[in-house]
């Protein structure tokens, strides 16, 4: 690797907010001895198979709690082990053999260390006969974690391609193969074989759909198409999805194979009433359904491909009185959600690629990963809060879908302003979630008037409520020049000759931006008068105490 190359690197590296399982940052080599140091290797090499990562990564040279870089005095040049040079001892403790690479560079004028570490493969990586892995910041013994030990091994084979012997076609639903073969159809249209497909067999069918193979039964098979008392097939692993109710009233289902025919019971089982808009420049009001049905299905076909089904786990989807949320054991299996957003990337692979071809070939879904952006489309037409993805464990995606407004401004703006871009409206969208942006997207909303306010606390912008009439709402977020403020304390002072600080914030606080919290206001408040006192010499505290002022007009401004 180039220096530029690992350059880019390095800035990527320390983008992320934290150290990962696959990732570790130190400054000195005096922080870890020579050992810790080959079972770190072992526990990134394993955190990058459990994190979907071709590679792990140890970097010296990076504050691990701020991610600065500061450079390290650790060098590899002359690092030893007794009398053997370091890197060539820890290679003669791993297993199995991996090629970890050692770069070594200065960044800015600094120095850094880099080890890139081939994610495990098969088996995990050990060192001195014992495999490590992650948790957190702490690194620990991998055989305290059984699940993330079979993901491990699970990592070279397609468990939804393997061939059940004992299964046969006798054991899929009659019902669920009928309608696979006509969904099968509609897909083919532009195929040679399209005239033909009424003509297969069953058998052939399946072989085509890439379901079975040379006409065995596969894991893909059973889960999608196989009856209900064919699921043991698959013991173990679990295809199975709950449909839990969680509102004022409760109620829950579970539904197993087939889970082709089974999501549509999903669907039904959601209630999805109207929803109304009152834009407050039109007659009539905007009525939509609370979720797109499209939507909701291709949240759920999303959690059976990519269920990591070796985690023994269900597929949950909740039913909240304002959301949806779909629950699917596993990673985001490559990138991250936000990437698909706007439909212009495609996944290079799949957890579970046999499932994934054989649901596209049914057409479950879009191979292409155009299904997260299409739920974007689709909450971005009807106004709603766009979908949310929350990776908030290393083995659980959870999407939630709204079915509710969350700013009426923002939904408000969404139907005035069809000219807005989807990229526009995912930064809109998390504006109104109270969700950070970058400086850069901060200034080109407001270069667009649709956000105002200082960072971190923007909100609804003044064109929105000229559009929505929402002035009062405006106004009460609104922030006023300094000039403003000021002008007020010296009017105080000169009607009432002097104020205590108390005085001050009852005549400020309640004309400060609402955005602001009480004690952002009250150091609003404190700088205002620091400024005044100090650098424009408007006022003084005439009392001895700093702790409890008496403010006065400066004898020449009196």
């Amino acid at each position: 690797m180039t220096d530029p190359d690992l350059h880019e690197l390095l800035n990527d590296l320390c983008s992320y907010p934290k150290e990962q399982p696959w990732l570790e940052f130190k400054l000195n080599k005096g922080s870890i001895s020579n050992e810790q140091l080959g079972e770190y290797i072992s526990a990134l090499s394993n955190g990058a198979t459990i994190s979907n990562k071709p590679f792990g990564y140890l970097v010296w040279g990076v504050e691990d709690e701020t991610l600065t870089i500061k450079g390290t005095n650790f060098t590899f040049v002359n690092a030893k082990q007794g009398n053997q040079d370091l890197e060539f001892w820890i290679l003669n403790f791993l297993h199995p053999k991996i090629n970890f690479e050692i770069f070594e560079f200065d960044y800015k004028g600094k120095h850094v260390v880099l080890i890139r570490i081939p994610s495990a493969k098969g088996e995990p990586t050990n060192f001195q006969k014992k495999s490590f892995i992650r948790i957190g910041s702490n690194k620990t013994d991998l055989k305290n974690f059984p699940d993330y030990k079979r993901i491990i091994y699970n990592s070279q084979e397609d468990w939804s391609a393997k061939i059940i012997d004992q299964a046969s076609i006798n054991d899929l639903d009659k019902d669920a193969l009928k309608v696979a073969k006509e969904k099968f159809k509609e897909r083919s249209s532009s195929s040679s074989y399209y005239s033909e497909i009424d003509n297969w067999d069953e058998l052939t069918f399946l072989d085509k759909a890439k379901i079975t193979i040379n006409g065995k039964i596969t894991n893909t098979a059973i889960i999608l198409l196989g009856k209900e008392e064919s699921s043991h097939f698959l013991l173990p692993y679990i295809a199975e999805i709950t449909w839990k109710l969680e509102t004022e009233e409760k109620a829950y289902e579970h539904l197993g194979t087939p889970l082709f025919l089974n999501t549509t019971k999903v669907l039904q089982n959601i209630r999805n009433i109207n929803y109304k808009f009152f834009p407050d420049n039109e007659l009539l009001s905007t009525t939509v359904n609370k979720y797109d049905t499209r939507s909701i299905l291709e949240a759920i076909h999303n959690c059976i491909a990519h269920q990591n089904y070796s985690l023994h786990s269900r597929i949950l989807v909740t039913e909240k009185i304002d959301k949806l949320i779909f629950s699917n054991a596993g990673s985001f299996f490559e990138g991250f959600p936000e990437e698909y957003s706007n439909g212009e990337k495609t996944p290079e692979r799949y957890r579970n690629q046999w499932l994934a071809n054989a649901m596209v070939n049914l057409g479950m879904i879009d191979r292409l990963g155009y299904g997260i952006h299409t739920m974007y489309l689709a909450q971005r037409n009807r106004f709603f809060p766009l979908p949310d993805y929350i990776l908030s464990e290393p083995q659980k995606v959870v999407l939630q879908i709204y079915g509710h407004a969350i700013d009426e401004n923002y939904s408000k703006i969404l139907i005035e302003r069809k000219d807005l871009t989807l990229s526009q409206v995912v930064l809109l969208d998390r504006v109104q979630k109270k969700m950070p942006v970058s400086d850069t997207a901060a200034a080109s909303l407001k270069k667009e008037r649709l956000i105002e306010g200082r960072k971190p606390n923007y909100y609804v912008a003044a064109s929105v409520a000229a559009i929505t009439d929402d002035k009062v709402s405006y106004i009460k977020n609104k922030a006023f020049d300094k000039s403003y403020y000021k002008k007020l304390v010296i009017e105080f002072l000169t009607k009432y000759k002097q104020a205590t600080r108390a005085e001050l914030d009852d005549l400020l606080m309640d004309k400060l931006s609402n955005v602001l919290s009480t004690d952002q206001k009250r150091t609003k408040i404190r700088n205002l008068l620091y400024d005044m006192s100090k650098k424009e010499n408007l006022i003084q505290n005439s009392s001895k105490s700093t702790a409890s002022p008496i403010w006065i007009l400066k004898t020449k401004n009196k």
